[in-house]
């Protein structure tokens, strides 16, 4: 008996059960989503390299940071951020009359960065019109200086892509560029133009409806003040650098909600501007 009781009393080990098929299956997918989301965000964030990126084909990284995981180098030192960028809209209008109106400028800026400020769970939306106005000045700065005479000039609203292309390419290329260097020079200004122009059209039927004929959009970068001129008080910013493309009709990208775009923006703007 007194056996029987010790038998009684000596602990014993449960045999663990083994997890169900479905949970590992589970469990595997999530450990090689997140392996794949460290790895592309690795390869973003790293300074530039042609060669590291390569190691994902085609678009597949850029589709998959872009817009939502989009991440900066230049956050950090030595060459962190050292300036603004705004962007800002106005248009020609129809009036109801018939006529044609010239609205006020918009900055498409201050209404997206009132949304993040002041918010702990800052939309994304906050921050995208700098974007916009960032690779679209990176773009414009590489075009000769005649390209730029050329940009800031006015085009058939039907078709001004058109206009603009075949006028940028009738300029000589200067400076040695070879021909292949010159026409994706200018590919990649088309294609900030196309973005630009698209955005802008949202932000102005945003604010002005359906009546929008045509848009016009300034970007401009404003550096802060030196860090060698940190400490002292009268040192001021220097002026902003502003680039000014001509009107541009209206663009619209198949499958956009200018809707949704405009619920949100509008009331922002109002929000700010009552």
């Amino acid at each position: 008996m007194v056996r029987d009781a010790a038998a009684k009393q000596q602990p014993t080990t449960a045999t663990a059960a083994k997890p169900k098929t479905w949970v590992r299956l589970v469990a595997l997918v999530a450990v090689l989503l997140t392996g794949w989301h460290v790895f592309a965000s690795f390869l973003w964030i790293a300074p530039y390299s042609e060669n590291a990126r390569e190691v994902v084909p085609g678009q597949l990284l850029t589709n998959y940071m872009i817009p939502f995981f989009g991440q900066s180098w230049s956050v950090f030192a030595p060459e962190p951020i050292n300036g603004d960028y705004h962007f800002n809209v106005r248009a020609i209008i129809k009036t109801s009359d018939g006529g044609t109106e010239e609205t006020g400028w918009v900055s498409a800026t201050d209404v997206e960065l009132s949304m993040i400020q002041y918010n702990l769970v800052p939309p994304r939306a906050g921050i995208q019109s700098s974007e916009v106005a960032s690779s679209y000045k990176g773009a414009f700065d590489s075009m000769q200086e005649v390209d730029r005479a050329v940009i800031a000039g006015d085009f058939e609203v039907e078709n001004w892509e058109v206009g603009l292309r075949a006028a940028l390419e009738s300029q000589k290329s200067e400076g040695g560029s070879s021909p292949a260097n010159r026409s994706a020079t200018i590919d990649e200004l088309m294609r900030e133009e196309h973005r630009s122009t698209a955005y802008a059209t949202q932000v102005a039927r945003a604010i002005w409806g359906d009546s929008v004929q045509q848009v016009q959009y300034r970007v401009s970068r404003q550096n802060i003040i030196p860090f060698a001129q940190r400490h002292d008080p009268s040192a001021v910013r220097p002026e902003p650098m502003v680039v000014l493309p001509g009107w541009r009709g209206p663009v619209v990208e198949e499958g956009q909600n200018d809707g949704n775009f405009g619920d949100v923006f509008r009331a922002q703007f109002e929000r700010i501007t009552r």
